[in-house]
């Protein structure tokens, strides 16, 4: 797919404050300019054409060339012109052998997701309104004049034109930073979570060192659960919710400040794992210590599943997604199970299986603590991570039997790039 972006000239620009501040005006973090762009390339662009007029001074477009490094596949090329007007005809032809087919328009203060940008369809006929994207055929730029009725395609963002409309966009983005598997426990946990992103966003605060501040977090969490006593269990749950939301922040400061990545996704699960290691340690050590061998017992099942689940949940990771794209490999599985819920075990586990997750267990701990149940919760949680890896290795023996299958960069579905 290819994009075009066309920049205002130099008057129009003062309008929002002048070129600097229009084009390089921050929105979480990330100059506006560069946002569009990389939205637009995490969206399945591969080539953009940006057309910039000459009385905009051209150092600006060279600071979003460093902020942009080498993202784009095919490149990104520059036409200088006096100025673009998209409604008239004789400005496309001007440009028109450096038009794909079919290409998306991109205002370039438009502000919205990828999600919203991958739902469009292509059109033949010009849009509407100029201020939204939209997917055209060439044909609808070349030939305008030959065209009689225009259809409104409408996609979910903000136009930014000043402070006051970029902090409403941060909290678009914020609320929009989810992933689409995200059930009511993320979501909840999300908007907790939403004020501490939008402050983030404007720090060098890296999603990795939120990643580490949770498993601190985790880690005062499960002394706590070594004290043995009621209040420092409750105190000790509270801690592994709080952790639970730095997983959520982790992942919500990395997509809308684009710093996704595969080795981010890999840090991100390594200590989610070892989250659920120290907390669960520490909590057979409690309940050892004021109940006995018999919670011993549980506890050590309890963190020999969790060991056995990451072993084998790693190795089906591997076998069932592009090593690039680690994220994507609960969608995989979800969409395996969906298309197999004719077999009894894919339909159970298809269901069931969100009670796993940690923005789920971190509730259900609170609540069982809190209750004065965290002994039954250890002889569930024991079970669970059993079946956990029992079942793992029946789905990859039911989806992933014989030769290494060979992954497309294209067929796997679309998810969240840094897991949260």
């Amino acid at each position: 797919m290819q994009a075009v972006i066309a920049i205002p000239d130099l008057e129009t620009l003062k309008q929002y404050g002048g070129a600097k501040q229009a084009l390089m005006r921050e929105v979480c973090g990330v100059p506006l300019l560069v946002r569009t762009i990389k939205t637009g390339i995490r969206a399945g662009v591969k080539s953009i054409v940006v057309i910039w007029p000459s009385s905009v001074p051209e150092s600006i477009w060279l600071c979003c060339q460093t902020a942009l490094a080498s993202e784009c596949v095919d490149g990104i090329t520059l036409v200088q012109a006096e100025s673009f007007r998209p409604r008239q005809t004789s400005a496309w032809t001007a440009i028109a052998p450096l038009l794909a087919e079919c290409f998306l328009w991109l205002p370039w203060n438009f502000v919205t997701h990828k999600r919203a940008l991958l739902d469009l369809g292509a059109t033949p006929v010009p849009p509407i309104s100029w201020s939204q994207p939209v997917i055209l055929e060439k044909v609808a730029v070349l030939f305008a004049r030959r065209i009689r009725s225009t259809p409104k395609q409408w996609v979910e963002g903000i136009l930014v034109t000043s402070q006051q409309t970029a902090r409403e966009t941060e909290r678009f983005l914020v609320a929009r930073s989810g992933k689409p598997l995200d059930g009511i426990y993320s979501t909840f946990n999300r908007k907790l979570c939403r004020p501490v992103v939008r402050l983030l966003s404007h720090t060098r605060v890296t999603p990795n060192a939120v990643t580490l501040a949770g498993l601190a977090v985790a880690i005062v969490g499960a002394w706590l659960f070594t004290r043995g006593f009621y209040a420092a269990y409750v105190a000790g749950a509270i801690m592994f919710f709080l952790s639970g939301l730095f997983d959520e922040m982790d992942g919500m400061l990395a997509r809308i400040k684009f710093r996704e990545s595969a080795f981010g996704t890999w840090f991100e699960g390594f200590v989610d794992n070892a989250t659920y290691l120290v907390v669960f340690a520490g909590m057979t050590a409690g309940l050892y210590h004021q109940r006995g061998t018999p919670d011993l017992i549980y506890g050590v099942a309890l963190i020999a599943g969790c060991v056995l689940s990451v072993l084998v949940i790693n190795l089906q990771r591997k076998r069932s997604t592009d090593p690039a794209r680690p994220n994507e490999y609960l969608g995989k599985m979800y969409g395996l199970m969906e298309s197999d819920s004719s077999n009894v075990i894919s339909r159970v586990v298809r269901h069931i299986h969100v009670f796993l997750k940690k923005a789920v267990a971190i509730h259900y701990l609170l609540i069982f603590t809190v209750l004065g149940g965290l002994p039954v919760f250890l002889r569930l949680a024991a079970l669970g991570s059993n079946l956990t890896w029992t079942l793992t290795i029946y789905f990859s023996f039911r989806f992933f039997r014989g030769p290494k299958r060979q992954v497309s960069r294209g067929a796997a579905p679309q998810t969240h790039a840094q897991a949260a």
